[in-house]
């Protein structure tokens, strides 16, 4: 039946993308520690500091991603509500990840 949240082929429940959103997230937490260790090829200055704050901010952002999906992913939790918010989060997360790689380009002489 449409709108129950299974597959209606074989009964089990649909995920959405919180069954992918869940891992990436987690490797992503992984990449913004490395793009901050990357970060400190750069010369000392308010630049770094401020791209270093917000790596760290956006590490935080998919970890929050990745405990949204994974709770999305649990029976019995308004499944729909945590997805839409862990999908939401992982593309802020993903827009802060780039523009912290843009501006770590142009400080890195």
């Amino acid at each position: 039946m449409p709108g129950d949240g299974k597959a209606p082929e074989r009964g089990v429940p649909a995920r959405g993308l919180s069954a992918h959103i869940l891992p990436t997230s987690a490797t992503m937490v992984g990449v913004c520690m490395t793009v901050l260790s990357i970060g400190h090829l750069a010369p000392r200055g308010e630049m770094r500091v401020a791209i270093d704050k917000l790596l760290a901010v956006d590490a935080i952002v998919f970890l929050v991603s990745a405990v949204l999906s994974f709770m999305s992913l649990r029976p019995g939790q308004p499944r729909l509500r945590y997805e839409w918010w862990g999908e939401l989060l992982f593309i802020c997360g993903l827009a802060l990840l780039a523009l912290g790689a843009v501006v770590l380009a142009f400080v890195i002489n």
